[in-house]
């Protein structure tokens, strides 16, 4: 499984546009909010039989077409289109360090709430209203785009894909700070063969197929979101009201207390004056 994650990064990473987030900007943010959203059009889509010569002689009498569209019926009911979506965000989310501002994050929840879309299945086409943010105290938004995802052949080699990127943006100015674009795809990343034909039987294979590749690229934003650079440490201590503005620019790493400075030596021969 290790080894599966590692090339789903390497594939994630290869070819893919990239701004570096820097330690400074993660600093200056006060509140994130985590948005995760799927384009209407971006499958799940059976590229496997139509594109594939390799699949002809398996089909009988049924014609590629027709085939690609009983495997993408198969496909939308192994998993939806809101836990593609979902998965990505929780995923990169939960492997995040505990430390600010990622102890300060707006409940998903209440960012469904306010933006009216996200706790239905069919994403809307357009992107979300991010100013009805603001007033939560949000100051910047990491969002999760899926443009394509379903599964596709090459030479009779089948497997599940997933495109999109990632972005991270001051809400104010719409400034990115960060983003990575990914293509992690299991026929690049040289994953076993996804027969389409099991997976007509048993969707669950490509439930599994896509979410080990949800899951390696969010391995990879959470090391992009977790810059080395910063002015900080370990994570903060339990207490505080995180919902208040920090002033003070912490990561959660200025509370651990410094040991003693040790008493100054007296020279050799000498002794203190004893007590009166």
């Amino acid at each position: 499984m290790a080894r599966c994650v590692f090339l789903i990064i390497l594939a994630v990473i290869s070819g893919c546009a990239t701004t570096r987030l820097s330690g400074a900007d993660l600093d200056r943010v006060r509140r994130p909010a985590f948005i995760s959203r799927i384009e209407v059009e971006a499958g799940p889509r059976s590229r496997v039989f139509r594109e594939d010569d390799a699949y002809e002689a398996k089909l009988k009498k049924l014609e590629p077409k027709e085939a690609d569209r009983r495997l993408q019926a198969k496909l939308s009911k192994a998993v939806t289109r809101f836990e593609v979506s979902e998965r990505l965000r929780v995923s990169t989310a939960n492997r995040l360090p505990q430390e600010y501002p990622w102890t300060n994050v707006l409940d998903p929840a209440r960012v469904a709430s306010v933006l009216e879309s996200f706790l239905v299945e069919e994403v809307p086409a357009n992107p979300p209203d991010y100013d009805l943010l603001a007033p939560m105290g949000v100051d910047a938004v990491v969002e999760f785009v899926v443009e394509e995802y379903g599964m596709r052949s090459d030479g009779g080699h089948a497997g599940a894909y997933v495109k999109g990127y990632g972005r991270m943006f001051r809400l104010a100015e719409r400034q990115e700070v960060w983003r990575r674009s990914f293509d992690a795809d299991q026929i690049k990343a040289g994953a076993p063969h996804l027969d389409p034909l099991k997976v007509g039987k048993d969707p669950e294979l490509y439930r599994q197929a896509i979410t080990s590749l949800l899951d390696g690229v969010a391995e990879q934003f959470a090391q992009d979101l977790s810059p080395k650079d910063r002015r900080g440490g370990p994570p903060l201590p339990e207490g505080p009201d995180l919902s208040a503005p920090d002033s003070t620019n912490r990561t959660g790493r200025e509370n651990q207390q410094r040991p003693p400075k040790p008493e100054p030596e007296l020279p050799a021969g000498e002794l203190p004056d004893p007590d009166p």
